[in-house]
């Protein structure tokens, strides 16, 4: 009865809740060996929640495109691809408004260049559940695409920034501040325009892999390519405007994602 009364209302408490709980006991779990080896169970733990969560609405995860149908697996490696050149495209052009530029590294650690997207996966997998997941769709049925869009981005953002190296650091603050919600914006036009989730944990992938093994600004071996001429901003006014470039480019392409006809996004999956 009280279902029927205050259903999103209860459903979001609901979630909140299997949610706490999924990650309370995977906190519990996923410790030694098995965290070592195995990282992968909150983002189990979540899914399930997730499904028990749409199982009391008689419907399962395709909801969120979370299937075994063709269309919906590819987005998985379209969103790795489309999120590690989105990355490259970003630093291309800071590279272009501060004078560096690119070189291939010297002995390349392949393996574990490559053995990272298996450590990384289950993270943005969690990160994905929480962000864009049940909670955001319930909130785009109680609002509308704009406001969950607003809310979610500033939770989004809000766990990055509330950490104690960011905290220190006034300039990654501010940086997160302003990247962390277009990257929700980046990761929710996917899911929108595709149907699933398997998009933005694609391009969430690519983008955090990328970020730490495709370019990086030292030449160690854990990235295939590094910036030579790594500059500093010593001005607001410069930090400032490649934080609006670089932001700049996943705009762009967040646009061109919503803006994509044809396959794969115009047929029923």
């Amino acid at each position: 009865m009280l279902l029927k009364k205050h259903p999103i209302g209860l459903r979001i408490l609901l979630a909140l809740i299997l949610f706490g709980l999924a990650l309370f006991f995977s906190g519990l779990i996923n410790k030694g060996l098995l965290k070592a080896y195995f990282p992968y169970t909150s983002a189990i733990l979540l899914g399930i929640a997730t499904w028990l969560l749409y199982k009391t609405e008689n419907k399962s995860l395709s909801a969120i495109g979370l299937s075994l149908s063709l269309r919906h697996l590819s987005f998985l490696p379209l969103g790795l691809l489309i999120g590690a050149l989105a990355l490259l495209a970003a630093k291309y052009a800071r590279a272009l408004y501060t004078g560096e530029s690119f070189a291939i590294s010297d002995a390349i650690d392949y393996s574990n260049i490559f053995y990272a997207l298996y450590v990384i996966l289950p993270t943005v997998a969690v990160e994905e559940f929480l962000f864009r997941g049940y909670l955001f769709k319930k909130a785009i049925e109680i609002s509308n695409v704009i406001i969950a869009n607003i809310i979610f981005s500033m939770l989004f953002m809000l766990i990055h920034v509330f950490d104690e190296n960011v905290m220190n650091n006034i300039g990654m603050m501010v940086f997160l501040i302003i990247s962390i919600p277009v990257a929700h914006l980046f990761f929710a036009t996917a899911l929108l325009k595709s149907k699933t989730l398997l998009f933005p944990i694609g391009l969430h992938l690519g983008n955090n892999w990328a970020t730490r093994h495709l370019i990086t600004s030292s030449n160690t071996g854990n990235s295939i390519l590094y910036t030579e001429n790594n500059a500093s901003f010593d001005t607001w006014p410069s930090f400032i405007g490649f934080i609006l470039i670089f932001n700049g480019v996943f705009l762009l392409m967040t646009f061109l994602i919503w803006k994509w006809k044809g396959f794969p996004f115009d047929k029923k999956g």
